[in-house]
């Protein structure tokens, strides 16, 4: 299957004069990164602070802005300020970190092309860490709240509702039990009694359907589809299809009888 709005595979070029470089691949808290989505482009949002011991792995920080704590809404948690870092080579990957940038302007004489760089290789990862402060435990603990808390809520109302009120029964159906009762059970009269009818009434019309029959013979289905294969045969093609209609051996239509003019009594006697 081909597709209509396929997009022509386009080679760009990969800038790669930053392959040397070694950068951090950081995982920070939710609650971080939605402040930091929040924080505007020009205010300082955090610092780090390493600390190197001799024989010892770097000791990383992170030390939240004050202009960052402040970006909370109104009755939202505050957030903690200090973190650690905890750091951990790759091994046996090969990560990389790269940015696509798009030409601003696309008025200028010389076009500009969309631009592919590769920042840096991916030579640690870090895991973004809360102390375990009060501040830490009020926040999780209003976390855990919110998730516990149901999607729906039982609700007491102060006055009736009329579209939410019950009813015992709907009209509808209040009305086919009434008309149910009106025509009472469909009892099976004798055969040669249904027989008469259906007779009569095949010597109205040629084909009826089953409902039609049902109506006229006041039976029950089962029983005037026995009857009706005895006596009838059933269409499967157009024009009478899915109607019945008598065997030939059965088929008595009245015909009308031509009317013998009478002949005037005075006019053959004044002969």
């Amino acid at each position: 299957m081909t597709s209509t709005n396929v997009v022509p595979h386009v080679d760009r070029e990969l800038d790669l004069s930053n392959t040397g470089r070694g950068v951090w691949l950081v995982k920070v808290p939710k609650y971080i990164a939605n402040k930091w989505e929040k924080a505007p482009g020009n205010i300082e949002v955090g610092k780090l602070k390493i600390s190197r011991v001799p024989g010892q792995r770097a000791q990383v920080q992170l030390s939240l802005s004050e202009a960052v704590l402040c970006l909370k809404d109104p009755g939202e948690q505050s957030i903690p300020k200090e973190h650690r870092l905890d750091v951990s080579n790759v091994t046996r990957q090969s990560l990389g970190v790269f940015s696509h940038v798009v030409p601003s302007s696309t008025d200028a004489v010389v076009p500009e092309s969309e631009k592919l760089y590769m920042e840096g290789r991916i030579v640690q990862k870090l895991e973004c860490r809360p102390y375990a402060d009060t501040t830490y435990y009020k926040l999780k603990s209003e976390s855990i709240r919110k998730a516990s808390m149901p999607q729906r809520q039982v609700q007491q109302l102060d006055r009736i509702v009329q579209n939410f009120k019950p009813v015992s029964d709907h009209k509808h159906n209040i009305e086919y039990q009434e008309r149910k009762k009106a025509e009472g059970k469909k009892a099976r009269d004798d055969k040669d009694a249904v027989l008469n009818m259906l007779f009569a009434a095949f010597e109205k019309h040629q084909y009826y359907n089953i409902k039609d029959l049902q109506k006229i013979t006041k039976q029950p289905i089962v029983y005037l589809k026995e009857i009706l294969k005895e006596v009838c045969n059933y269409n499967l093609k157009n024009p009478h299809k899915n109607m019945w209609e008598l065997k030939p051996e059965y088929r008595h239509y009245k015909q009308e009888v031509p009317v013998e003019p009478k002949e005037d009594k005075h006019s053959s006697d004044s002969d």
